[in-house]
């Protein structure tokens, strides 16, 4: 059989001869040119990234604002302004993210909520960006602001908060760029002065300066083992426009801030409002943009952070509660880990009672009644597995709390 000519060869796909093309591609029963295969190579990547975007959305498991709430609730005790706060922006930012995918025009552009908690150490800013990234399903890192220098100097460089969200997300990049970012001790960076100097504020200025392109959305070259070790890596190219940035920061000294603008305005404001009277205990709830930038933080980087919310100083009723209610509660926990050894754990009430009272006497908030608790339970934990035969109950009195406490570094708090 003659071999086909030049003239009678054509692409199966488009029908143009082989000598109209660069490059023909025979087959079994056909021939393809290379205009086909780079179509057909786009169409492809399309298809592929659209199923694989659909399926990223698919595994965020978006609920309503009052049922984010109610699974916020489980694990958080009290701060019910920062929980409504937090689940109306993460709702309406995750509806921004399915608009913006499904590839429909619309004429109103949605934007980002990213949003900034003000609140004491210990009251639960960490816990509840944690738990709502684990209610929704998605990756989820925290970001310490206080190791971020601008860049070429001796610190982490900005982009290294995405590279913590790539490990995150296993690498899978469609992920990581609809995931949350927590940054904490954003107090950390603020202005540290407003002088002019010679000396550059890398630690401060210039770090907020540097989260200004992330916060409000651009493509980033994150080094994805992360630092400045691995100077021959390769950039992975990350889309921060869908990417949820959370800010906390304990903001200390933030309330004289507050006091001075409401004495300022005290006049008019109770003439308007002569019902509503200042609550000095709390004075958190009345932060405002405005004290953020008298604090030290730039303006450009309040209004990339368009959501201000504030969490509850913790009473003794709050504290007590975080004890005991909470699924992952502390006593929960060290009746679980006693449970696992075979002995059945217990507490006086009087016993929760002082740990509380402790716990407001070091002014250390949740954080310090897991220290608390350790410096009770040490001994017994170290000393019960290895008894034989072991006690198949113990019960922690108030004698005994005391007595382990008062040999506890915490003796040596309160002789300072």
């Amino acid at each position: 059989m003659a071999a086909a000519t030049e003239d009678q060869i054509k692409c199966s796909f488009c029908g143009r001869d082989k000598r109209e093309t660069a490059v023909m591609i025979a087959g079994i029963t056909g021939h393809i040119c290379d205009r086909c295969i780079q179509q057909a190579s786009r169409i492809v990547d399309e298809e592929m990234s659209t199923r694989l975007r659909e399926s990223v959305l698919g595994s965020v498991n978006l609920l309503k604002p009052a049922d984010i709430k109610s699974h916020l609730d489980e694990f958080v005790i009290g701060q019910d302004e920062a929980k409504r706060s937090l689940a109306v922006a993460v709702y309406n930012h995750y509806k921004r993210v399915s608009q913006q995918s499904s590839g429909e025009d619309d004429d109103v552009l949605i934007e980002k909520s990213n949003m900034i908690f003000v609140g004491q150490t210990g009251t639960g800013k960490t816990l509840l960006a944690r738990t709502i990234a684990k209610v929704l399903n998605v990756p989820f890192c925290i970001a310490d602001a206080t190791v971020l220098t601008e860049a070429g100097y001796v610190g982490e460089d900005v982009e290294s908060i995405l590279s913590r969200l790539l490990q995150s997300a296993e690498y899978n990049v469609e992920a990581a760029e609809r995931g949350i970012v927590f940054i904490d001790e954003v107090d950390k960076i603020s202005r540290k002065s407003d002088n002019p100097s010679i000396t550059r504020d890398v630690s401060g200025e210039g770090v907020q300066q540097g989260l200004l392109k992330l916060l409000e959305g651009a493509t980033v070259g994150v080094p994805p083992q992360g630092g400045r070790k691995h100077p021959e890596q390769k950039l992975v190219q990350v889309d921060t426009k869908n990417i949820l940035f959370i800010c906390g920061g304990a903001f200390d000294g933030i309330e004289r801030i507050i006091s001075r603008r409401l004495n300022t305005s005290a006049i008019g404001y109770r003439n308007q409002k002569g019902d509503e009277e200042i609550e000095k205990e709390n004075i958190l709830q009345y932060v405002s943009p405005s004290d953020l930038r008298d604090y030290g933080l730039i303006p450009e980087l309040i209004g990339r952070l368009p959501l201000v919310s504030y969490l509850n100083p913790l009473d003794k009723s709050a504290l007590r509660r975080i004890l005991t209610e909470p699924k992952n509660a502390l006593i929960k926990q060290y009746v679980r880990l006693f449970e696992m050894e075979q002995i059945k754990l217990s507490f006086d009430k009087q016993v929760l009672d002082y740990i509380v009272e402790k716990a407001m006497e070091y002014k250390l908030g949740a954080r310090g009644l897991r220290s608390i608790c350790e410096a009770i339970m040490r001994d017994a934990m170290y000393e019960l597995p290895s008894q034989d035969p072991k006690p198949e109950t113990f019960k922690v009195t108030i004698d005994y709390a005391k007595k382990k406490l008062d040999q506890s570094s915490f003796r040596k708090l309160r002789a300072a």
